[in-house]
């Protein structure tokens, strides 16, 4: 049985400012999912406290939503059978210092030592917040 969903990827300014977009949409696409839309965008505060309203209040929030506007984002809608977990598990661990190697995380990123981890991608974590996700960045 298929079970074909779609998710929302962000290659995130770090990404994007270190010219990682095409080599992260090649281990997306060779993995077999689909580019179903794609923008770069400079994202408003007011996108990114709507898409990150669950950290809200946390320590990291406002220095997360600083790093996500201080540059470029490739927003992606991407579809395929359990993508929302099967690029997760792409993606690798949120620290790119533990991420396994051959992930997009474990091969690419590092800890620069900022305040916020900057971790090259974004997927969502459900398919709630996939709806949701993608409801507001392909509105």
């Amino acid at each position: 049985m298929t079970q074909v969903q779609e998710t929302l990827v962000l290659v995130k300014p770090d990404g994007v400012a270190r010219n990682l977009s095409g080599e992260i949409l090649r281990r997306i696409e060779a993995k077999g999912y689909s580019l179903v839309d794609i923008k770069l965008v400079q994202a408003e505060r007011s996108l990114l406290a709507e898409h990150y309203a669950e950290h809200a209040g946390k320590p990291f929030f406002e220095p997360l939503v600083e790093f996500m506007e201080s540059g470029q984002i490739l927003a992606l809608r991407v579809a395929g059978d359990r993508v929302i977990e099967g690029f997760r598990a792409l993606a690798g661990t949120t620290d790119p210092t533990t991420a396994a190697p051959g992930t997009i995380r474990g091969d690419l990123g590092r800890d620069w030592g900022l305040k916020v981890q900057q971790n090259l991608v974004h997927g969502s974590d459900s398919p709630e917040s996939a709806a949701r996700e993608l409801a507001l960045w392909f509105a």
